[in-house]
């Protein structure tokens, strides 16, 4: 690429310039960080969703429920005794006074209420319903059960002196019974240190000498420099403190994975004994090229987010964004100086290794490429039944005093339903009781809880509890939200935790197609230009969405299955995948996949250029790019998988998506997929008609279209059944 070159021959004209600069843009990077700390998010909002502006009229006017899950304070009193004895009915009125009085939360119960839903066992065991005040959320929006873990430990030490005695307590929930808990994010700096040392191990295998370092410096240039890019997109967008800590792992990975290509590109011109400036020139408009093209690729996958109505996820995408667009631009910049002013040791040759693999992909392209499309495939159609509603108390804690309080309600014939009770706001105008005797009528109901307290009216308007039947994360507890929602008159909101997720999933998941489309056509023409081809683009999308299949499938299998989860990562799943994770690790993933794809094409596509052989293509391609590739989703898999082992479940889902998915992409897709697909497909790989090339800018003197592929006398792929033959003559031959 004539404008990299040119980019190239004016940093290396002007080095001390373009090391002041990157110095001074580093320090700015510094100071970024310092002004964005204060300014950044710790919730997560969701602008114009039913459920959060219900919940949020609910926390304004009362303070407490709203997206808050109930604890369930659970008695069982000794035998003979019941809640209608005046006794016991007096001391459990003291004792839900006190908790209210200790923690602020607003408690209901059966002596409020006269409401046998709230009893069981002929009125030995009883409930109250304990809603806390607003809990910072920070992290990632999946189940996020966990948050709150002290306000069952309150409860339980205000309310326990104060039974009967010979009464038993428990304090259950969905946030008592959760199978992780919430560390309050990731603890960045050890996992950045744990991440740079696997790094430092990854690269010293690729090089075996001091270049090892290059990359990992181009990358801490990278870093401070994309946190600009992060204070420019704060004008416009809300930054989420989840992306200040995603974006270091995620940057480091990034940077060096496009100071590899740079650096082996670099060290093959240096091995055909180009010396000097001259060596980082051509490296430029090579590998350059790629760096470009993928950059380009990732952004598109990142800032495709945009496109979702969340600000969580727009954070994400602009501070994905921004560390791509900085380590492309330092990859380009610095990194050129340093190379300069190295001295290669060894040289970056093809591998045999990868050679001999790329020559047996090509030989048994066909079984081969069906495997993997089958093995992906299957993994796919895993993916079809994902869950990503709220957990069921059947998948969560199976000890514990949660687990205890659990069974001592299903044990008197209590439903679990109660544990998902959502609040709904009647605004002032509107009868609270006749709400109340509508929604009674509702089937799925178990009860419905109206008290008459200043906890429960103010300011002219009522809160009513809805105890449903059945869980909200169950299909019958999510059908009760929705009828609810269509009893209730005009102006009534319903509010809750499930209701709010329930929009979450129909805003983000109904906009997807949206999302897919924009990344379909933007990849499409971006790839098309890179590869100067109409089916490579379309191949590449294919593949890609494939990958992300077999992932989310992955997902299910790991966290929803839960099969050997517990013994590899220590945390026990919940049986559901967070919400925002198929999103979002399909936004980065499609990014960082086509990271790999431009990497690997457009070294078969330069090899294609220059010898006018596909199977010559796929073999130099793999060869060339396989250490590299690989090393590069090692030290993106390590950035991840740190994220994964700090024990928070959400954090650990998306992040074991990410780094499996890098994985499962490296291997299966780039290594076998891709270039037994490029193999079958021979000279249509290539092909450009001459419209398309209008349409796209291109020049079809530059090697788009068919053209006659020459034979070598390394291997020719025969067009029959029998795979590849050996010819030791030249010529040429159409492909």
């Amino acid at each position: 690429m004539e404008n990299l070159e040119r980019l190239s021959r004016f940093v290396l004209g002007h080095r001390r310039l373009t090391v002041v600069v990157a110095l001074l843009l580093a320090l700015g990077g510094g100071g970024a960080l310092a002004v964005l700390l204060p300014t950044v998010s710790e919730s997560n909002s969701y602008p114009g969703l039913p459920g959060y502006e219900a919940n949020q009229r609910i926390l304004d006017t009362y303070g407490t429920g709203g997206y808050e899950r109930p604890y369930l304070p659970v008695i069982t009193l000794p035998e003979g005794a019941t809640v209608d004895d005046e006794a016991v009915t007096a001391a459990l009125r003291r004792g839900f006074a006190e908790v209210a009085a200790a923690t602020g939360a607003r408690v209901v119960s059966y002596v409020d209420t006269g409401d046998r839903g709230f009893t069981g066992d002929g009125g030995r065991t009883t409930f109250a319903l304990v809603f806390g005040g607003p809990v910072e959320q920070g992290g990632l929006p999946g189940s996020a059960l966990g948050e709150d873990a002290g306000l069952d430990t309150a409860v339980d030490a205000a309310l326990r002196p104060r039974l009967p005695p010979g009464a038993q307590l428990w304090v259950t929930g969905l946030d008592p019974l959760a199978t992780g808990a919430d560390t309050g994010g990731l603890d960045v700096s050890v996992k950045l240190l744990v991440t740079i040392g696997l790094a430092v191990l990854v690269l010293g295998w690729v090089f075996r000498s001091a270049l090892a370092l290059v990359p990992l410096l181009t990358a801490l240039i990278a870093l401070p420099v994309s946190l600009l890019g992060l204070l420019a997109a704060a004008l416009v967008v809300d930054i989420h403190e989840t992306t200040l800590t995603m974006v270091p792992l995620f940057g480091l990975g990034i940077a060096i994975d496009y100071a590899l290509i740079l650096v082996t590109r670099w060290r093959e011109e240096r091995a055909r004994g180009i010396d000097g400036d001259e060596a980082v020139h051509r490296a430029m408009a090579t590998a350059g090229r790629a760096v470009v093209f993928s950059g380009v690729a990732v952004g598109i996958g990142l800032l495709a987010m945009l496109v979702l109505p969340i600000p969580l996820l727009r954070s994400l995408a602009v501070g994905g964004a921004a560390v791509t667009a900085a380590s492309a631009a330092v990859t380009l910049t610095v990194l050129p100086l340093l190379l300069s002013r190295a001295r290669p040791r060894g040289a970056a040759r093809e591998q045999r290794g990868w050679t001999a693999w790329a020559r047996l992909v090509v030989r048994w392209r066909r079984p081969l490429a069906a495997g993997a499309a089958g093995l992906l495939a299957a993994l796919s159609l895993v993916a079809l039944g994902i869950n990503l509603n709220l957990p069921v108390t059947g998948d969560l804690a199976r000890t514990g005093p949660g687990h205890a309080g659990l069974s001592a309600l299903r044990d008197a014939g209590v439903p679990t339903g109660p544990l998902t009770a959502f609040d709904v706001y009647v605004p002032p105008g509107t009868d609270p009781g006749a709400v109340a005797a509508t929604l009674r009528a509702v089937p799925g109901v178990h009860a419905v809880a109206a008290p008459s307290g200043p906890a429960w009216r103010r300011d002219g308007s009522a809160l009513l509890t809805v105890l449903p039947a059945d869980e909200a994360g169950t299909p019958a507890g999510r059908d009760t939200v929705h009828r609810v929602r269509a009893a209730v008159p005009g102006g009534v909101a319903v509010g809750g935790n499930a209701t709010q997720q329930l929009d979450y999933l129909t805003v983000t998941y109904g906009a997807f197609p949206w999302m897919l489309a924009v990344l379909a056509v933007l990849t499409f023409v971006v790839l098309a230009r890179a590869f100067r081809s109409l089916l490579l683009p379309l191949k590449a999308i294919a593949l890609n969405l494939l990958s992300l299949g077999a992932v989310l499938g992955v997902l299910v299998i790991l966290w929803q299955w839960g099969w050997g989860t517990e013994a590899l990562l220590g945390i026990q799943p919940d049986g559901v995948i967070g919400t925002f994770v198929p999103i979002t690790v399909f936004a980065f993933l499609y990014g960082l996949s086509m990271d790999y794809e431009v990497f690997i094409l457009a070294r078969m596509r330069e090899e294609y250029d220059r010898t006018g052989s596909t199977v010559d293509a796929v073999v130099a391609g793999v060869g060339r790019t396989g250490r590299l590739v690989t090393a590069a989703a090692l030290i993106l898999f390590f950035s991840f998988a740190s994220m994964a082992l700090g024990g928070e479940l959400d954090v650990a889902v998306f992040a074991s998506g990410v780094g499996l998915g890098i994985l499962l992409d490296a291997t299966l897709i780039r290594s076998v997929l891709l270039p037994a697909t490029v193999a079958m497909l021979g000279r249509w790989n290539w092909w450009l008609p001459g419209w398309a090339a209008r349409i796209l800018r291109l020049d079809l003197n530059k090697g788009s279209g068919f053209r006659v592929e020459a034979t070598t006398t390394r291997e020719v792929v025969h067009e029959g059944d029998r795979g590849v033959g050996v010819r030791r003559s030249g010529g040429a031959r159409g492909a």
